[in-house]
């Protein structure tokens, strides 16, 4: 949607919803539609998992763990995005997950569902920075002596955190802006990429994408431990499509700044997660389409991306094409500072956190962007990373083990929610749909494929070598407990319902007043 297609009247049905839920319209509504998708399509960035990751697919069970593996892995990502946009057409707040768990289900389901967000997304931007850094090093690192040590990394990615919370800071047009570049630049790289990768292949057999090897063990780099179970090794290569295939959520929590959030923001999810998915696909094949020797490169492990790219690609063109890879995943990090700030904002809004939620929630008159939410989750991410990198476990860097740990907590985040909106679906907490929405037996059907998924989601992220995960998913489950019966129970009250939300009107008019919104 063209901002000049955006009426007076569009603006105050936007503004008129938010209202109804208890909310001021503190942040700039000026996000398009394609905005909205593209800032979930950039935070999904095949440029970024499908290449720091691309060894999973096929160091499991070979040229199979890409051409069917990654269509497997995105359905079920698909059937989350489905159920997400059906939720997110009829309440269309940055609080997202967060806020649909809690009026869709109680408030214990909400401030569960925020930790686990909010857990997720900060530690998603620290993997995704650290998987940033490792790709500068492996292209152009050389140039300057950056060869991958673990304070190298943590110094790289706390440079890159900052310019992008400061690029988050100077307001949502600055992020839209060039979120939009990254969905252009994603789509013009890959197509480069893949016609690359077919043109300078020594031979093409496309039997590969459909040929299971067992490349598990030191075949396969020590990717996977080794297996003589074959399915239980294409289980763990959806590692792959569902670690890239996340994100999207952040057309939920922008839906305050996008223009016709009602209808936008479903479209943004679906379609950007459709478009990854068969843009992606078409990557990954072409991969490993290029490979000149599949044994050969499984044995390169983590580096095979790089082994092949060496191998069949003119220096020329490889440099080019690394370039355009490392902005996109620089983007990548932009974008996801964007929801996760915006998941924290709102968090706090309602009181969620347990110091500062008054500052947290706090909008900049200047920049109408949540200042003090985008500077927080930088801190964050940048603790996180230097923990990850500096603590290991049994000889392994806990960033292996929170990695996976992310995968859980961000689909138990969408779980929740789907869960508590399929139960409250045609009901006095959710009475009637959005504009967009599937019918309602349509809508179970894929909220109950996508519980499914989470089983398998929760199997392959605790599977060998990662059985730490399901220790440290069970540990903060039991501290979330127990900070719920002993404080949250009593402190915290969710978002506004009923007379909370008439009560807030003046607080609202205020609130707009602040940040200079026009009535």
């Amino acid at each position: 949607m063209a901002s000049d297609d955006y009426t007076d009247r569009d603006k105050k049905q936007d503004v008129a919803v938010l209202h109804s839920m208890g909310y001021a319209q503190e942040l700039q509504r000026s996000m398009s539609k394609f905005s909205n998708f593209a800032i979930s399509f950039s935070i999904i960035c095949i440029l970024s998992g499908g290449i720091n990751s691309f060894a999973q697919a096929i160091s499991s069970v070979g040229g199979a763990g890409a051409g069917i593996g990654w269509i497997v892995g995105c359905l079920l990502s698909g059937m989350f995005a489905l159920a997400m946009a059906q939720i997110a057409s009829a309440f269309p707040t940055a609080g997202g997950l967060y806020h649909w768990a809690s009026i869709l289900g109680n408030r214990f389901w909400g401030w569960l569902t925020a930790w686990l967000n909010l857990l997720g997304l900060i530690t998603v931007l620290g993997a995704i920075n650290i998987g940033t850094a490792y790709f500068f090093a492996g292209t152009f690192g050389g140039l300057i002596g950056f060869t991958g040590t673990d304070m190298q990394v943590v110094t790289f990615v706390a440079v890159i955190t900052i310019a992008q919370a400061l690029l988050n800071h100077l307001g949502i047009k600055v992020t839209t802006m060039l979120t939009d570049v990254s969905g252009y630049l994603i789509f013009a790289t890959t197509a480069v990429l893949v016609v690359a990768c077919l043109y300078f292949a020594p031979a093409i057999d496309i039997s590969r994408l459909w040929t299971f090897t067992n490349y598990s063990g030191d075949a396969g780099g020590g990717v996977f431990p080794q297996s003589d179970n074959m399915g239980y090794l294409f289980l763990l290569c959806l590692l792959l499509p569902v670690y890239t295939i996340t994100g999207y959520d952040a057309s939920a929590h922008t839906s305050e700044e996008t223009m016709s959030a009602a209808t936008s923001v479903p479209k943004g999810i679906v379609t950007a997660v459709f478009w990854s998915s068969i843009v992606g696909w078409i990557m990954i094949c072409s991969i490993t389409l290029a490979i000149p020797d599949m044994a050969v490169a499984a044995g390169q492990g983590w580096g095979m991306f790089f082994g092949t790219m060496d191998a069949i690609m003119p220096a020329g063109l490889k440099t080019v094409l690394f370039a355009g890879i490392f902005i996109a995943q620089l983007l990548c990090g932009l974008a996801t500072v964007t929801s996760a700030s915006r998941m924290l904002f709102a968090f706090a809004r309602d009181d969620g956190m347990p110091v500062g939620s008054k500052a947290l929630a706090s909008v900049s008159p200047k920049y109408r962007t949540p200042v003090a939410a985008i500077w927080t989750t930088t801190v964050l991410c940048i603790l996180y990373v230097l923990l990850a990198m500096s603590i290991k476990v049994g000889g392994t860097s806990i960033y292996v083990i929170v990695v996976n740990s992310t995968l859980v907590f961000l689909f138990l985040s969408f779980t929740v929610p789907l869960v508590a909106g399929m139960f409250a679906y045609g009901t006095a907490k959710w009475p009637t749909p959005g504009p967009w929405a599937m019918s309602g037996g349509v809508y179970k059907l894929v909220t109950v494929l996508s519980v499914v998924g989470m089983g398998v989601i929760l199997f392959i992220a605790v599977a060998p070598p990662n059985e730490r995960v399901l220790y440290v998913v069970l540990g903060f489950l039991a501290l979330a407990l127990i900070l719920w019966f002993a404080v949250e129970n009593r402190r915290f009250e969710g978002p506004p319902t009923g007379s909370r939300i008439a009560a807030r009107k003046a607080a609202i008019a205020a609130a707009e007043a602040a940040v200079g919104e026009r009535r």
